[in-house]
């Protein structure tokens, strides 16, 4: 692995691509349309195509992976088939052995504003649970139905891992809103601005 190689800034993009780059050369349109029809778009976000060129870019340059050639498909434009180095394969492998061995704070955004929910006030905090919970409902509902046309298909239980550590995530989720529902509708969780003050007061002294 090269100097530039080691010092280059993972992502999960970055590590898709090399994967998918990993079974066969093609051009980014493509790796986006691999990403997308395996459903790996669910844990990688592939939307904005101009960020996949950034990475792909980034990738050469790091010696990740290099142009295999470069040709023109009847209507298409022009398009760079791109294929993974010796490196490229190294540094994937490395990648997902670290990032499934070693769990890392990631600062999601639902824990940081989960530590200022008091400023909403209990009425406030429960109406905005109660949309989350909804939508939780509904992204639980919808990877059942993705996981139960996948074993349609007779996809291998090993593509579909990424789908059952985010169901069991997903489940896990819901429950502790259900019960931080339960406890906000009963008041057993209540707050008040004076017993914050109070609380600070306390801290600070």
């Amino acid at each position: 692995m090269t100097a530039s190689s080691a010092s280059f800034k993972r992502s999960p993009l970055a590590m898709a691509v090399l994967g998918i780059l990993h079974l066969e050369p093609m051009h980014p349109y493509a790796v986006q349309r691999r990403i997308k029809e395996w459903g790996k778009d669910k844990v990688v976000n592939v939307g904005q195509r101009a960020q996949l060129y950034k990475t792909i870019a980034r990738l050469q340059d790091a010696g990740l992976v290099a142009v295999r050639e470069t040709g023109r498909e009847q209507q298409y434009p022009e398009r760079t088939v791109y294929e993974i180095t010796d490196a490229g394969r190294a540094a994937c492998l490395g990648w997902i052995n670290d990032m499934i061995a070693t769990p890392r704070n990631e600062f999601p955004e639902f824990p940081a504003a989960l530590s200022f929910l008091m400023l909403l006030g209990p009425d406030g905090a429960r109406a905005e649970l109660e949309k989350r919970a909804a939508a939780v409902r509904a992204a639980l509902d919808e990877i059942d139905t993705g996981m139960a046309q996948a074993r349609q298909f007779g996809l291998p239980r090993v593509t579909l891992l990424e789908d059952e550590y985010q169901r069991a995530v997903t489940e896990a989720e819901l429950r502790w809103l259900e019960a931080v529902l339960a406890d906000l509708a009963g008041g057993t969780l209540t707050w008040s601005w004076e017993s914050l003050a109070q609380f600070q007061n306390q801290t600070t002294a």
